[in-house]
């Protein structure tokens, strides 16, 4: 009997070992994927990369700042870096940038509406944001901090449309204009 129980140990000792040898090779870079070499960067992109972010957050803060017109939140930089360095994948598209934002916005004012902008409302927000996004085919990674900002600093509903509808509908109209020029690329994939 007492054979039977260390070869059962053995094994589970194996399988367990297995398991984790698995899971955590997942982990470990492969050629390719891991490793982005400067040899890869095409400089004509680049530069229009570099063009399109500079006009879609120059344009943006140039109006909030000098015409008072509420279009500056944190998440639009990294929306505007996916719209002019990965204009192809679906979460850089006109659906998911308008409809991402808009749907972060209003879970993250509702949330705050409702429960005040304690830190798991804060949370519960961004959680919110992320499965209704899902949901809706909206996805969107720059929308969790649009519903954490709505929350963080306190925003009523007027928040949606300004700065977060107009301020993304801008920067879709410049990703449509800016990506187009290059032959190589296409914008956008799909409107809906």
């Amino acid at each position: 009997m007492h054979g039977k129980t260390a070869n059962l140990e053995k094994e589970a000792v194996h399988i367990i070992a297995k398991s984790l040898q698995l899971y955590f090779g997942k982990m470990r870079c492969q050629e390719g994927y891991c490793q982005l070499h400067a040899s890869h960067v095409h400089w004509r992109e680049l530069a229009l990369s570099s063009l399109g972010c500079f006009l879609s957050m120059g344009f943006i803060t140039l109006i909030s700042t000098h015409h008072g017109v509420p279009l500056m939140i944190p998440s639009f930089g990294a929306s505007v870096i996916l719209l002019n360095t990965a204009c192809h994948v679906s979460m850089a598209q006109p659906r998911n940038v308008v409809g991402g934002h808009v749907i972060s916005a209003l879970s993250g004012v509702s949330v705050y509406q409702l429960l005040n902008n304690d830190w798991w409302a804060i949370t519960l927000a961004v959680v919110l944001a992320m499965a209704l996004m899902t949901l809706t085919g909206t996805l969107h990674p720059p929308g969790g901090a649009t519903a954490f900002v709505a929350v963080y600093s306190g925003q009523n509903f007027s928040f949606i449309l300004a700065p977060v509808f107009i301020g993304s509908s801008i920067l879709i109209l410049i990703a449509l204009l800016i990506n187009n020029i290059s032959s190589t690329r296409k914008y956008p994939q799909y409107w809906l």
